[in-house]
């Protein structure tokens, strides 16, 4: 709930802000006293939310419609709806809050720079948001910090998850549909990492690699429940996969946890690149879901850092020897105890 607040609370704030300095800058100086400072600023506030809301419409399921468009008239639909929104609250607030019509002077011009200030930052914002979607925020922002400019050592848990029979998949569907499945997954399990604090490194082919900074101070039991939240979020749009596309995705993924070394590497594509033994030992586990016969298998380093709680069931399949790699890891399955079972102490 406070994760779904804050965003805005923030917006809120802005617009508080931004209220009050549109009657500073632009409004006559005899009108400076706090209850024409209070009506501005709950002007802003409307208007902040009014455009929040149309961002969160079109960054929701509802509007694929426009996204099937190219990026610059997605963009532009954007900016004139949210221009249109945002006009009509300003208008409506202005009657509500000043106990009177609409004056022409008002609409004359504090009106129209209202509608251009929107449009303008629409498209900025609309923009900025595109790019933190290509490449994700946190990467964005360690990028322009310079973070991994120099290669650096951290401690990471790695999830690696494979869609289950994708190259049959592809044959039956064609590659088109396939990729329409694909995408599908993909959106609707990013918000579910995201709520487990999870970030998207990459996507390879049917593949999602998802890592986590190691913090002590965080519930590391997220790790586990991010996979089987994965498992709730499908479950209940299967009804809705089985409809579009006649099926119900499947998945396997590893987990594991150890030192990487982040940096950026390319010249005209630069990217955050993970490398070292830990990516390799995420990627051979969910390889060897399949060998297995299980959908999760995870390390015994992993296992180091998670409490797993009485309601998985956590079984050693003890030292296996994964592909590519000389020493054996000592590999666990995890899955969801079934209901009716007891705890046997």
């Amino acid at each position: 709930m406070r994760r779904t607040l804050a965003p805005w609370i923030v917006v809120a704030a802005i617009g508080l802000l931004g209220g009050c300095a549109f009657r500073y800058f632009f409004d006559p100086s005899i009108e400076a006293t706090v209850a024409y400072y209070l009506r501005s600023g709950t002007h802003g506030i409307g208007v902040a939310l009014s455009g929040w809301a149309v961002h969160l419409y079109f960054t929701s399921r509802s509007s694929e419609w426009v996204s099937r468009w190219p990026l610059v008239v997605e963009i532009a639909v954007q900016s004139v709806v949210m221009a249109i929104v945002v006009a009509t609250v300003a208008a409506g607030l202005q009657v509500a809050l000043y106990g009177e019509g609409i004056k022409a002077a008002w609409l004359a011009t504090d009106f129209p720079r209202i509608v251009g200030i929107a449009f303008v930052m629409s498209i900025f914002f609309g923009a900025v948001f595109e790019l933190v979607r290509m490449v994700g925020s946190r990467v964005l922002l360690n990028v322009v910090l310079g973070r991994y400019r120099r290669p650096t050592r951290e401690q990471r848990v790695l999830l690696f998850l494979d869609l289950a029979g994708s190259m049959s998949l592809a044959e039956q569907m064609g590659e088109l549909r396939m990729h329409q499945l694909l995408t599908r997954f993909f959106f609707d399990i990013d918000e579910t990492i995201l709520a487990h604090g999870g970030e998207v490194h990459a996507y390879v082919g049917d593949e999602v690699i998802v890592t986590w900074r190691v913090a002590t101070k965080v519930s590391e039991r997220r790790y586990l429940d991010c996979f089987f939240a994965i498992q709730d979020r499908i479950a209940e749009r299967a009804e809705l996969y089985r409809r579009e596309f006649g099926l119900v995705p499947t998945f396997r993924a590893g987990l594991h946890a150890g030192f990487v070394v982040i940096s950026e590497c390319g010249d005209s594509h630069r990217q955050i690149a993970y490398f070292g033994d830990t990516v390799n030992v995420a990627a051979r586990l969910q390889e060897h879901c399949k060998d297995a016969g299980r959908a999760l298998l995870v390390s015994a380093d992993l296992l180091g850092l998670v409490h797993p709680g009485g309601d998985l069931v956590v079984e050693a399949l003890g030292p296996t020897q994964l592909r590519g790699r000389a020493a054996g890891v000592e590999v666990f399955a995890v899955e969801r105890r079934k209901a009716g079972c007891t705890v046997t102490p």
